[in-house]
């Protein structure tokens, strides 16, 4: 039967195909991927994980060398990507930050290369980019959900974070307020109990910068002023030699009373040339260009001759002003053999200290000033905490029900999640805030610690899910949990990695319908030993494993019709060809081909996925 249109991912980004070489069991194998659920099926130990591995290094993840094939020594990932429509504006914002642009069929292409060594590079769109950047990328394109990931949510910092990210963006938003305000107000408290803790010190260093200060401020530098000093000391103990070489400058060119009359002067020699040549300017031209060039010589020395004269006018023999120099450059000496190696540093050192001294004023008044901003912070800290606590608690309830609801069709019909968003107990030493009349442990994160509670049936306690979920239970609860978050978003492509393990029977078909109605809103890759979740598959891969040679290898093949038949036998009986388990998988896929089916009706005239 054919798969119904889907509603999902008319644009948005699609990873398209994924290639593996030389990682692990697998030598070289090429993934066909695509927009609605993909199922990775396989014998233990055909290299499934190696696959899940293969993602996490193309999206930035930790190169680990022990995992590359010693032919050829380098493991390579290579995954492209189709941008379709509008894709995620912090998806193309990270692709243009690397430098990149798709190419003219939308698509892009990422790669990872590890060598034996352990040096690793990666590339975008053909650009070499830090790992960094692949890291960033997949944060917004991808989410990968492993066994490990069900022991992460037991933590509850983990099932915080669910809720927070349930209650929308903007709770998120304030969240954003209240660790900016809280981050203020423990400086605050920092500060006040530094400047009491430590007031000896601070009066000691304070009276040292004022010291320094005070000595500064005596000899007032000016910027520039040790530079100009030698220099003018310079002058002052040549000015002899100086004189003389101005005087004979503006012999030579003005010609004086020392001069010899026979010798001419530089002005009177180019006014005789400029002379000769105008005269004949009329027979050629040229000529006449040339002498007003001369011309414009002569003005130059000229206006030469007047500035070296003013400058012997000015030369000043003074014996007085030559010591007051000496003695002003002893002293800026004695400043920069203290403070810095120049005026300019010394005049910086000081706008330093003056800086310094106020963060270091313990008056009473500088005190109490920062007592009442201590307070005004805690106070402010203390209201939006009481907003995030209300926002907590108000997604709680949605959050519960959404999640009952999932399980529900999760062959979990009497379950019950419920979740608590408890006051943070007081640890020692720790800060603390008042809180609706009780104090309370407070972080960048809040006031609250939230607890997931799962009651299996009516009845039972709802105890914690750490301590009330069987393994099978906490996959379908991280499932529901999963679903629920597909409604409100979330990156476009979903990895699930053998999650289901410890379910079977009704609760296996259930999790496939699921899985399969996550398909319809995101791009969802699911590695799985289920055949009642293989069979909801709208495209179906097989891990086959080769030994026949003299080392273990594995590659990837897309199996459709009655291959797909044999391959969800083999996965429900262990023989591909046993008649009775082929009709069997024959009946799983029919079951999922009428649930797609009908959910395709449903979606009426809804855009189509492609």
């Amino acid at each position: 039967m054919e798969a119904p249109a889907r509603p999902g991912l008319g644009s948005g980004v699609v990873l398209e195909e994924l290639r593996i070489t030389g990682l692990g069991v697998i030598e070289d194998a090429t993934l066909p991927l695509g927009p609605g659920l993909t199922v990775l099926t396989g014998e233990t130990g055909a290299g499934k994980t190696m696959v899940v591995a293969g993602l996490g290094l193309l999206f930035g993840g930790r190169a680990d060398a022990g995992r590359v094939r010693a032919n050829p020594g380098r493991a390579i990932v290579e995954g492209r990507l189709a941008l379709r429509g509008r894709p995620s504006t912090a998806v193309r914002g990270r692709i243009v930050d690397a430098g990149a642009e798709p190419d003219e069929d939308g698509t892009l292409l990422l790669g990872r290369t590890v060598t034996a060594e352990g040096r690793s590079r990666a590339y975008v769109g053909g650009r070499a980019v830090p790992a960094a950047m692949l890291a960033d990328i997949g944060e917004h394109m991808l989410a990968l959900h492993g066994q490990s990931d069900q022991l992460r949510l037991l933590r509850p910092a983990e099932q915080r974070g669910s809720l927070d990210r349930f209650a929308g963006p903007e709770h998120e938003k304030l969240l954003v307020c209240f660790a900016e305000r809280y981050t203020q107000w423990r400086a605050a408290e920092e500060t006040l109990a530094d400047r009491r803790a430590n007031a000896r010190q601070r009066r000691q260093e304070a009276e040292l910068l004022r010291l320094g200060l005070d000595e500064i401020t005596r000899v007032d530098p000016q910027p520039g002023e040790d530079q100009a000093l030698r220099e003018e000391a310079q002058r002052l103990e040549h000015v002899e030699g100086l004189r003389t070489a101005a005087e004979t400058a503006r012999a030579a060119l003005l010609g004086g009373a020392e001069t010899v009359e026979e010798t001419p002067d530089a002005a009177s020699l180019l006014g005789v040339a400029g002379r000769a040549l105008e005269a004949q300017a009329d027979v050629d031209r040229v000529l006449g260009g040339l002498a007003g060039r001369l011309s414009e010589v002569t003005t130059l020395v000229l206006d030469v001759a007047a500035e070296v004269s003013a400058y012997r006018e000015a030369l000043d023999a003074d014996p007085g002003r030559l010591m007051a120099v000496y003695e002003r450059r002893a002293v800026l000496r004695a400043l920069t053999r203290k403070y810095a190696e120049d005026v300019d540093g010394v005049i910086a050192w000081a706008d330093r200290a003056r800086t310094r001294l106020a963060e270091l004023d313990i008056s009473d008044e500088a005190l109490e000033e920062l007592d009442r901003e201590r307070q005004r912070l805690a106070a402010e800290t203390a209201e939006l905490a009481r907003a995030v606590r209300a926002g907590r608690r108000a997604a709680a309830d949605r959050f519960a029900e959404a999640v009952t609801v999932e399980l529900a069709g999760l062959a979990m019909p009497h379950a019950r999640i419920t979740v608590a968003v408890l006051p943070k107990p007081c640890g020692r030493g720790e800060p603390s805030l008042g809180i609706e009349g009780e104090t309370v442990g407070v972080g960048p994160d809040g006031t609250d610690e939230v607890e997931m509670r799962l009651m299996p049936h009516p009845g039972a306690p709802a105890q914690p899910l750490q301590r009330g979920a069987s393994g099978g239970e906490l996959s379908r609860v991280m499932l529901a949990i999963e679903v629920v978050f597909a409604g409100v978003g979330g990156p476009p492509t979903l990895v699930f990695d053998e999650v289901d393990s410890g379910v079977g029977g009704r609760a296996a078909v259930e999790i496939g319908r699921r899985l399969s109605r996550l398909a319809w809103a995101h791009q969802v890759l699911v590695v799985t030993h289920l055949p009642q979740v293989a069979a909801f598959a709208d495209h179906h891969l097989v891990v086959a494993k080769d030994t026949g040679g003299a080392v273990t290898t594995s590659g990837v093949r897309v199996v459709q019709d009655t291959d797909r038949a044999r391959e969800l036998a083999r996965m429900l009986a262990g023989l591909p060809d046993s008649d009775l388990g082929i009709a069997h998988a024959e009946e799983l896929l029919a079951v999922a081909a009428r649930d797609k089916a009908s959910r395709g009706a449903l979606a009426g005239t809804r855009q189509p996925w492609l």
